[in-house]
């Protein structure tokens, strides 16, 4: 992996950390502004890059917030890479739309179906309202960004194959 690109990804998860500290009171807990840095790296980097920001950036966001869910945050952690690997492809291949959709879908209604079985439908039931307004605010926020921010790393990137 070139060295550009390396700190931007360490750049976009050091942001997970600063969104996870934004917090917006929700119906548990509260809702974090720590998943749009995943979608940044994933539209503007890559599936690789997206999956890396989505995984290490929710482990970091959890351990900032005292790991609540225990183990399972690793859980989360795989699914948010997921998540994030699959709004790049859509993404980058011009379905800007359907990534933001299917990420919000799949971040609300999906990712917290382990939770369902194994602490019960009220939990499920309690923390999709929170989860949709938080999915819904970090892809708002992404797809706001993104495009003011392509072109500057593409020039970014574009430099350091030239120099090489």
């Amino acid at each position: 992996m070139k060295s550009k690109k390396m700190a931007l990804i360490s750049l976009l998860v050091a942001l997970t950390a600063i969104g996870a500290a934004i917090k917006i009171p929700a119906i548990i807990g509260s809702v974090a502004l720590d998943a749009f840095p995943a979608l940044l790296a994933a539209a503007l980097l890559g599936s690789p890059a997206g999956a890396i920001v989505g995984g290490v950036g929710h482990l970091l966001s959890a351990l900032l917030g005292g790991m609540p869910l225990g183990p399972l945050h690793f859980v989360v952690a795989v699914e948010m890479a997921f998540l994030a690997f699959v709004f790049s492809l859509l993404y980058r291949n011009g379905k800007r739309w359907v990534a933001g959709i299917l990420f919000i879908l799949g971040n609300t209604f999906a990712a917290p179906l382990p939770f369902l079985f194994l602490m019960g439908k009220a939990f499920y039931l309690s923390i999709v309202p929170s989860l949709f307004i938080g999915s819904v605010l970090n892809t708002i926020i992404a797809l706001l960004i993104v495009p003011r921010l392509s072109p500057v790393v593409e020039l970014m990137i574009s430099k350091e194959r030239a120099s090489q």
